[in-house]
């Protein structure tokens, strides 16, 4: 989104935030929604029995205080069954992956695939290439360390032993601004804030890319220190290990932190000799580096030597590189599934540079949120009452109301690429995370169980969880349930109830 058009709307939010606010019914919550060009007119149907039921669930003392919107629709009408303060804009937290996963199978498709390059400025002679050798990342966020040794296999099998030039990562794909604009600055160090950078890496296939793996297990002798592992082995980031080991029986308090601006990882606490292992996903600082540190060690494995002045940089590719080796990743389909079902915030923020940088040339935050608003508002959003500030929803600043959510959820139902939007979505009480995902362990009983799909999304004093259920007389419904400003302890089984409800629900005719 352009900053003027941000300017104009927080502008707009203000002018609105400064008139006497009076406060609605439920009743009076529930009227007309403006019907968009991809649906029926959006009217209320009442049902007074569900109307009562879910007024019931909302008297809850936890949502006193909070700002809550909840909308449900027929998912075959689009009409509004339930509005209470649907209009309200409200923080979505991770059910704005909703959008961002929307907007990038209508812009990218369900077939498309990230593309990783080896390319070279020079020629091979004999066994020594002479020339500088570039590693081009276009934004693939499951790139592995054994894919950085299966281009190193690439190279050695064309005949390459020695490299007479540098060693140059170029991640140009995208802008060189690493982190979201409101991402909180206590957050950067975890793999939910991690970089984002068009090279990056994986440790695992979970894909939390820009991140290592640091695992601290107990060593043999007490007033020692703890056994620290990296994954994958990298020199690009310094292990500061502060441990001690203390007699069995003890209690642990480990506590794995990167400082600030480095990549110092500094390890602290007492580790029983019996004590369980510890484990953090930790975000690197400038993770280009990161992939290259890894890609040099992946040829030193096979045999290549830099020789000469060698050095490893970032620079960019030129234009009549020849290409040696390239890897193209799994397809957009399949990528959603760690993407919505684990709710992987990196995923969310490569994807919404990726539709930058295919619709307008430029993989930038501004030109991806601009492809999203427009996308969601040709499904019947109202743009003039959504502010989208990232693509995760780490954002405290991201607003858009229940009964927007649910529009949006109701027009995509007859698009091609629908069966994978929806079958991405974390399914209740299922449990294989790559099914159930972040709803695994939520309403595991049935009718709600392997029935409610929906996205969840979580920030301090955020909860949300918005999507489909099948009501017990067969009809499908959409629904988006918002809970800002809570103090309690969760919310969750509020928004759970109501899942429930209506799964449970019985339309009279």
């Amino acid at each position: 989104m352009a900053t003027d058009k941000i300017a104009r709307k927080l502008f707009l939010f203000f002018l609105i935030a400064m008139v006497t606010f009076v406060p609605f019914t439920v009743q009076e919550q529930t009227q007309v929604v403006e019907a968009s060009k991809n649906t029926k007119e959006a009217v209320i149907s009442q049902s007074p029995d569900l109307q009562a039921k879910i007024d019931a669930i909302l008297s809850d003392e936890r949502l006193l205080g909070t700002s809550t919107g909840v909308s449900i629709r027929n998912a075959d009408t689009g009409e509004v069954l339930y509005s209470y303060h649907g209009d309200m804009r409200l923080h979505p937290a991770s059910n704005m992956k909703q959008l961002t996963t929307i907007a990038a199978l209508e812009t990218l498709g369900e077939d498309y695939q990230f593309t990783t390059e080896v390319l070279t400025d020079g020629s091979i002679t004999g066994n020594v290439l002479q020339g500088n050798l570039y590693i081009k990342g276009k934004g693939d966020p499951t790139l592995l360390e054994k894919d950085l040794d299966q281009f190193a296999k690439d190279l050695r099998a064309l005949g390459i032993q020695q490299i007479n030039g540098d060693l140059i990562g170029d991640d140009s794909w995208y802008d060189d601004v690493r982190l979201s604009q409101d991402l909180n600055w206590s957050d950067e160090q975890f793999y939910t804030g991690a970089q984002v950078s068009a090279l990056t890496l994986s440790p695992n296939e979970d894909y939390d890319a820009g991140t290592v793996i640091v695992e601290v297990t107990p060593s043999d002798e007490a007033g020692g220190k703890a056994q620290v592992k990296v994954t994958p082995e990298t020199d690009y980031v310094t292990i500061i290990n502060n441990t001690e080991m203390t007699a069995a029986g003890g209690s642990k308090s480990i506590s794995i932190e990167r400082e600030h601006g480095t990549n110092n990882i500094v390890i602290e606490g007492a580790m029983p000799l019996d004590g369980s292992r510890s484990r953090s996903w930790v975000a690197v600082w400038e993770p280009t580096g990161y992939a290259m540190d890894v890609f040099k060690k992946s040829l030193e494995e096979q045999g290549i030597k830099l020789v000469g002045n060698t050095d490893v940089k970032i620079g960019v590719t030129p234009e009549n590189a020849t290409l040696l080796t390239s890897k193209k990743s799994m397809t957009l389909e399949e990528l959603l599934i760690p993407f919505m079902k684990l709710s992987n915030n990196g995923h969310g923020e490569t994807l919404t540079k990726e539709m930058g940088k295919v619709v307008y040339g430029e993989g930038s935050w501004d030109k991806g949120l601009q492809v999203i608003e427009e996308v969601v508002t040709d499904f019947g959003v109202n743009g003039d009452t959504i502010l989208l500030r990232d693509g995760s929803g780490m954002s405290h600043k991201n607003m858009i109301p229940a009964n927007e959510i649910t529009q949006l959820l109701y027009a995509v139902q007859d698009e091609s690429w629908y069966p994978a939007f929806e079958f991405s979505l974390p399914v209740a009480g299922e449990s294989d995370r790559l099914v159930g995902g972040t709803l695994r362990t939520r309403m595991t009983s049935e009718p709600a169980k392997g029935n409610v799909k929906a996205k969840t999304g979580s920030l301090t004093g955020v909860s949300t969880l918005s999507g489909y259920v099948t009501s017990a007389d067969g009809k499908k419904l959409i629904f988006s349930i918002m809970i800002n400003n809570y103090l309690a302890s969760s919310v969750r089984s509020i928004e759970d109830s109501i899942a429930v409800t209506l799964a449970n629900h019985t339309f009279e005719e």
